[in-house]
């Protein structure tokens, strides 16, 4: 009698998901059906490489970002490509390959610094605000839609030039364009955390908190922050996307980092458009490729999480898996029911059947 109980209880227990389908990117992979999947996975590995390359730069450039000659001399100003330059090199004399790696690392840095700078910043900001309100929230809220109305790349610009102070050292060109693309950013994650927090702590969960003696700060650390900040993963891959366009547009109109300190490919940009009236054109194209590939992989990432965090999505699964296992296990004359009520042969005057289970008739 104990071991049926036993067994049947096991029968009935829900099995726990493994440790690895919990993750972020593996459950939303197994969430994804169709196309959805097929822009997630493109998106994951364009990613990848992207994120790979940075990492590994110094590994994987044949040539440092500031190094004009080599073994056999001088590279040579804009060189045409070759077995020793597969990407030709530049008007300055710079290995166009060894430029395009490097400046995979800086851009990866910047967003690693703005973002996570504007995402520190913004969640505290609209937490506090949300949650107290009053004049506090009020200015925040005015000067927060003041500065998204400014015109980011502009307000990028002005930053830019008052935080370098004229400097074009790696880290203070890095430091510098990084805080001018965190403050553009700062707005949007407090608007968002700010929308969440008015309306979890008017949730029964908030006043049971309050009513049991629990203090602001333990409220909004613990039972409103983690519930307010679930679409940051959305926010932060779109944002990071706009964080690589932004350090090219700096680049592109000479604010960026000089060539000499790190390997941007705005600036590379900026210095093959003289290139492309004679014909030149493998000093353009393969930094304007970059920046294409880096954000079109994280945007696909972006907008494939968007489209999933939609419950609806979600919905339309659920139901097409729960239909699935119904028809494979319901016993009828013919089969299973999506082989129609007489079978697979059965199936009289080519009459079908649609996804809701309605005849259709040809």
């Amino acid at each position: 009698m104990t071991a049926t109980t036993a067994t049947s209880a096991t029968a009935g227990a829900v099995p726990k998901r493994r440790l690895r389908d919990r993750l972020p990117v593996v459950h939303q992979l197994r969430q994804s059906v169709g196309l959805q999947r097929g822009m997630l996975v493109a998106g994951l590995v364009i990613t990848g490489l992207f994120i790979l390359t940075a990492i590994f730069a110094p590994l994987l450039a044949p040539y440092g970002f500031a190094q004009l000659r080599g073994e056999d001399g001088a590279f040579g100003s804009q060189q045409a490509p070759s077995a020793e330059h597969p990407f030709g090199t530049t008007v300055g004399g710079y290995d166009v390959l060894s430029r395009v790696i490097w400046g995979a690392q800086t851009a990866l840095l910047v967003i690693i610094v703005a973002v996570i700078a504007s995402i520190i910043a913004g969640v505290l900001l609209g937490l506090v605000s949300g949650y107290f309100g009053g004049w506090f929230d009020r200015v925040l809220v005015v000067v927060c839609d003041a500065i998204y109305a400014f015109p980011s790349l502009l307000l990028a610009i002005a930053l830019s030039i008052m935080i370098s102070g004229g400097q074009s050292s790696l880290w203070g060109g890095i430091l510098a364009a990084a805080l001018s693309i965190t403050v553009v950013f700062i707005p949007q994650y407090f608007r968002v955390i700010r929308a969440e927090t008015v309306r979890i702590k008017a949730e029964a969960y908030v006043e049971s908190a309050k009513v049991l003696g629990a203090s602001n700060g333990r409220i909004m650390f613990r039972h409103v922050l983690r519930n307010a900040t679930r679409t940051l993963p959305l926010i932060f891959t779109l944002n990071s996307s706009e964080a690589i366009l932004t350090l090219a547009g700096l680049g592109f109109l000479g604010f960026g980092i000089e060539p000499t300190a790190a390997a941007e490919w705005g600036y590379d940009l900026n210095k093959a458009l003289s290139d492309v009236t004679s014909g030149i054109w493998w000093t353009s194209l393969y930094p304007g490729l970059a920046i294409v590939l880096a954000v079109l992989g994280i945007t696909l990432v972006g907008e494939s999480l968007n489209d999933l965090a939609d419950p609806r999505l979600r919905g339309r699964r659920r139901v097409a898996q729960a239909a699935g296992q119904v028809a494979e296990t319901s016993v009828v004359p013919g089969g299973t029911l999506s082989a129609g009520p007489g079978g697979l042969d059965g199936l009289e005057n080519g009459e079908s059947f649609d996804e809701h289970g309605i005849e259709v008739k040809r």
